[in-house]
């Protein structure tokens, strides 16, 4: 079940409190309103959605909102409910069969770990199994890349544009001089639009990026116990040695509080 990652939209708020913060104890409401310019936020904003165009196609793109929307979401992956799993499917295997297995499917929502377990059921080679869980995993990791890309190359060009920016508004200062009333608005696209640009790729789209990155990382590791279970599960290994060797797996603070509890129990 897929939950608010609060700390996106938490951490996202406080990098612009910060900002405004000092923009208003500096120069109070009129400071912060020098701070928004359209001219400069349309450069910004829509250089970089004309590059991000360029570099990728349409139906990659279509899909950026839907990546992005990942960065804001927890999904809860509890490796510590993954051994126990397998550790039941395990037991159950060992009494009555592999085969028994099927009745079990239902109650499993993951669809790798569905996938595993047919494969185990069907009597695939472990070697085999590990082959095309290993293959799964590979598109998996390829397609949250090209998808984290997006925001990746977004925050390499917004930085850019920010400088575009401020060489239009160089030029437009430069060629007004005798223009007085012409050289605030210029000076502001010229020093605003670094700042929109910094802001969004230092704030936003690389931050995000970072997010996807671990996220991703963190479904990949939990899919590789799942390929060690499964494994294990074929090869009809003891169900206590199927616990021993996926714990390894667990965080070291919950694997030492396991074995205190352990202790207890044998005490």
């Amino acid at each position: 079940m897929k939950k608010i990652d609060m700390l996106t939209p938490i951490g996202i708020l406080i990098g612009i409190s910060m900002v405004v913060f000092g923009v208003v104890s500096s120069g109070g409401m009129s400071g912060f309103l020098a701070f928004i310019d359209m001219p400069s936020i349309l450069i910004v904003l829509g250089g970089v959605f004309g590059t991000l165009c360029v570099s990728f196609p349409l139906k990659q793109l279509k899909n950026m909102g839907r990546v992005g929307k990942q960065a804001f979401q927890s999904k809860e992956i509890n490796v510590e409910e993954i051994v126990g799993t397998f550790v039941h499917l395990s037991e159950k295997a060992r009494r009555e069969g592999l085969l028994s297995l099927e009745a079990e499917l239902e109650q499993i929502d993951d669809s790798f770990v569905k996938k595993g377990i047919l494969l185990a059921i069907d009597g695939v080679e472990p070697e085999m199994i590990r082959e095309l869980l290993e293959a799964e995993i590979a598109a998996v990791e390829e397609r949250h890349a090209r998808g984290r890309s997006m925001f990746e190359k977004a925050g390499d060009y917004a930085p850019a544009w920010g400088m575009i920016g401020t060489l239009v508004g160089l030029v437009l200062m430069l060629k007004s001089l005798n223009t007085p009333s012409s050289l605030g608005p210029n000076m502001a696209i010229a020093l605003l639009t670094t700042f929109y640009g910094a802001l969004l790729s230092n704030l936003f789209f690389q931050p995000i990026a970072a997010k996807l990155a671990g996220k991703t990382e963190h479904e990949l590791f939990v899919k590789e116990v799942i390929i060690e279970g499964v494994i294990g599960l074929q090869a009809g290994q003891n169900s206590r040695f199927v616990q021993a060797k996926l714990k390894v797996f667990a965080p070291v603070e919950k694997r030492k509080l396991e074995e205190k509890r352990e202790h207890v129990r044998e005490a």
